[in-house]
Formats: C-alpha cells, sequence, structure tokens
C-alpha cells in the first residue's frame, strides 16, 4: 500500500456501493440482543443474526442465521456473510 494514502478511510462510501450495483446484496451478522433491549422477551445472551442492506440499514432480524440466509432469498436478495 502507499504511504500516502494508508492514513484515507475507505475511498468509496456505503452508498456508493448500494448504487453501484450491490442493491440486491444483503449482509447477515450476528447481533447482540443486547443491541435489541428495548424489545420485550428477548433474554440477554441470546443469538440473533441481523440481516442489513448494502448501504448498512438494518432490514431484518432473525433468531438463526439458516433463516436469515433463507428470508433473503425469498426476496431476491444475494446474503453473504459478515464476521
Amino acid at each position: 500500500m502507499n504511504a500516502e494514502h494508508s492514513n484515507q478511510g475507505p475511498p468509496f462510501s456505503p452508498d456508493f456501493f448500494a448504487r453501484f450495483g450491490a442493491p440486491h446484496i444483503v449482509y447477515v451478522r450476528e447481533l447482540p440482543a443486547s443491541e435489541l433491549a428495548m424489545i420485550a422477551g428477548i433474554e440477554a445472551g441470546t443469538k440473533l443474526f441481523a440481516i442489513h442492506a448494502a448501504d448498512g440499514t438494518r432490514v431484518g432480524v432473525m433468531n438463526d442465521r439458516a433463516a436469515a440466509f433463507a428470508t433473503a432469498r425469498q426476496n431476491d436478495m444475494e446474503p453473504v456473510s459478515v464476521h
């Protein structure tokens, strides 16, 4: 990497990627239940999986990774995993 560019952020914004041919790609990541503490009935330590649009907007939450992927595909989206 060129030292001149090493301290700069990413060259493209999430909005750029959302408009640049990635509108059908969603990403799935594990979501700590603490991020949804305001929803009654979710116990601390529960594993959840969030589905996010290419621009980072959360569009869904599932209690199972496979269900998150299946839901995305059922809605004509292509899910990818984020670690």
